[in-house]
């Protein structure tokens, strides 16, 4: 290779000074300046010339002089004698493209220091704040659900980190949630892939950490699972541990989850619980509205509370110690959590009671004396008279596998799951899973959900649930959910001309288009992102919730029934709660709420679901009513 020259060397060392910006810059325009008024003034000092014939300047004059042309082209104007002028047209007219060049780059200086401003550059200086990592179409219920929790809190805040434009974020965030109540939103702009992004949101000092998974790409786990390294693994990390809540959609990816988030992170399996609370809520009417309940902040949510005072006591004795919160288990000190044990098993010293409750600081001890109830107002159950049942699942996509399986736990042999849909390959996905099946049976049925005619030719009136899954293979969002909307059209049309009241779950994939589909009844419900939403919200409140969820919402164990009223107590005769808790204690199962079948169109009333009443309030139950337990059968 030919060795530099000097002028190569020289150049190559003034562009890596230019490099560090409007700084560089500006010492260079200061420098030439220098040499120009130094130049001139050693012209003007040792050649004699000056503004006047007789008139020699100075060193210092001569360099004065010299400045202020170069400052201020109008002051040469006033020169006189041709070559005091000459020279003072030279340094005037490099002072003019000197002075150009450094206002245009303190102009540019500026402008990125406010554009990085308006990116949200600078460190966050809050502490036991939410951080959300990610941005979704979640994170506006989210952050609404953040607010409401955060109303009894001292000066709370939310701090977002997205890659995506710090105004924009700002002005959607605004325009979806215009009233944050007393919670104050932070948004920057950032990776959360890169350690040094999150590390201007100060994570070491948040209470807790969501992790949104990316929409609209193919492998979103790969990009949860780095965001929650970045945070563990960091070098700047904090010593204690995080409170990191993320998503994970694709159970394959699940165990490289937790060998990178350990204690520290909690993931919740989306497909996955979508799937169970399908399952679930189509075969129980109500049940939807129950699951709603606890979920949000608004109402009755699951808390958890040590009450030294149990501890010694059997469970039984803990269902009647609240007047208004609901005892459902028990979080051991070992940290297990226990949903409806049985009623002998005894508190120990640590233990505490899980409740739902209207808030945490309403969990008390009642002070009232309770009369046992009479026995002449209580009645054993006959135990469960369901038959065989009949589902129509129309559209596919990954998770009907997922719901036909968690359905096949549910229902008694010779049960039927007919599926219409039009998706390629699904006569594959159907053979390959139904010989897993126990319980159900499934015909498939290649058709269009949209087509009317198709639609009455299944006689949609004589299934007993319906599931209505959003297309996701080669089809946009909003595509999907548009044919989602139409096919639930139809179906309430031949609802009202049936005469009969559909149980439908739909699936909408984009939660702004939920409204879209808002309904009036309780068994017309739109399963979104909303509920994902607010699981993750809560965890981030409380991670041994997660611990609850997935003992709810699974199969096996204790889970959420509305059964018939008369299974526990006598209708028609005035009664308080303590009479529902006490027979339902009898035959192992924890009560926790009431649903009024004459309000079941009421969505003022909750469609008639009332969760944790308050139990000393009298109520006379009718033929129909439903009483909401939690058991295992």
């Amino acid at each position: 290779m030919p060795k530099a020259t000097l002028r190569e060397k020289l150049r190559y060392r003034f562009e890596n000074s230019l490099s560090h910006g409007p700084i560089a810059i500006i010492g260079w325009l200061a420098l030439i300046s220098f040499v120009v008024v130094v130049i001139a003034a050693i012209v003007l000092h040792f050649t004699g010339i000056g503004p006047a014939p007789d008139e020699k300047l100075s060193f210092a004059e001569a360099a004065w002089q010299s400045l202020m042309r170069a400052l201020d082209s109008g002051a040469v104007g006033g020169d006189s004698g041709w070559v005091f002028r000459g020279i003072m047209l030279v340094v005037t007219i490099g002072g003019i493209f000197i002075l150009s060049t450094l206002i245009g780059s303190i102009s540019s200086g500026i402008d990125q220091s406010i554009e990085d401003l308006r990116k949200g550059k600078s460190m966050v200086l809050e502490s036991n704040h939410t951080l959300i990592l990610g941005y979704s179409s979640k994170i506006y219920s989210i952050i609404s659900d953040l607010c409401i929790a955060n109303e009894n809190q001292k000066n709370p805040r939310i701090v977002i980190l997205a890659n995506q434009d710090k105004v924009e974020m700002e002005d959607d965030i605004r325009s979806k949630i215009p009233d944050t109540r007393n919670t104050k939103i932070i948004v920057r702009s950032g990776s959360p892939l890169e350690a040094s992004d999150i590390q201007v949101v100060n994570p070491h000092e948040a209470r807790s950490i969501i992790i949104l998974s990316p929409e609209d790409i193919d492998n979103p786990d790969v990009h949860v699972i780095k965001a929650v390294l970045s945070l563990t693994n960091s070098k700047r990390r904090k010593k204690g541990q995080y409170h990191i809540v993320a998503e994970i959609k694709d159970p394959r990816n699940l165990e490289a989850a937790h060998l990178v988030g350990g204690e520290e992170a909690v993931y919740v399996l989306t497909s996955d619980l979508i799937s169970r609370l399908t399952a679930q809520t189509c075969r129980q009417s109500g049940l939807s509205i129950v699951y709603t309940e606890l979920l949000q902040f608004e109402g009755d949510e699951i808390y958890f509370s040590e009450e030294k005072m149990l501890w010694g006591k059997p469970y039984k004795d803990c269902l009647f110690a609240y007047e208004e919160s609901c005892v459902i288990g028990v979080f051991t000190a070992g940290g297990q959590v226990l949903l409806n044990p049985k009623m002998d098993d005894v508190l120990q010293e640590g233990d505490k009671i899980i409740a739902i409750s209207k808030d945490d600081d309403t969990i008390k001890l009642s002070e009232k004396t309770i009369a046992p109830a009479p026995e002449s107002l209580l009645l054993k159950g006959t135990g469960s008279s369901a038959g065989v049942e009949s589902t129509l699942i129309l559209g596919w996509n990954k998770k009907g596998i997922r719901i036909i399986e968690e359905l096949d736990n549910y229902v008694l042999p010779g049960s039927k799951v007919t599926l219409l849909a039009d998706t390629e390959g699904i006569e594959a996905d159907v053979n390959r899973f139904e010989n897993l099946l126990k319980n159900i049976k499934v015909d498939l049925i290649q058709g269009d959900i949209n087509n009317r005619a198709t639609l009455e030719a299944l006689n949609v009136e004589t299934f007993d649930h319906i599931i209505l899954l959003s297309y996701t293979e080669n089809i946009e969002i909003q595509e999907s959910d548009a044919k989602t909307l139409i096919c639930l059209l139809h179906l309430r049309d031949l609802a009202d001309k049936a005469g009969k009241d559909f149980s439908i779950v739909s699936e909408m994939l984009d939660i702004r288009n939920r409204e879209l589909a808002e309904v009036s009844k309780a068994d017309d419900f739109i399963l979104s992102d909303k509920l994902l939403s607010l699981v993750l919200t809560q965890i981030s409140e409380n991670k041994a919730l997660k611990k609850v969820y997935d003992i709810l919402f699974e199969s096996e164990g204790s889970e959420i029934y509305l059964k018939e009223v008369d299974q526990y107590v006598k209708t028609g005769i005035e009664l308080d709660f303590y009479a529902v808790l006490e027979s339902a204690a009898r035959q192992g199962q924890t009560a926790i709420g009431y649903r009024i079948i004459q309000e079941s169109q009421n969505e003022a009333k909750m469609y008639g679901v009332n969760l944790n009443p308050v139990k000393s309030q009298k109520i006379q139950f009718a033929k129909g009513d439903k009483i909401i337990v939690l058991g295992e059968v």
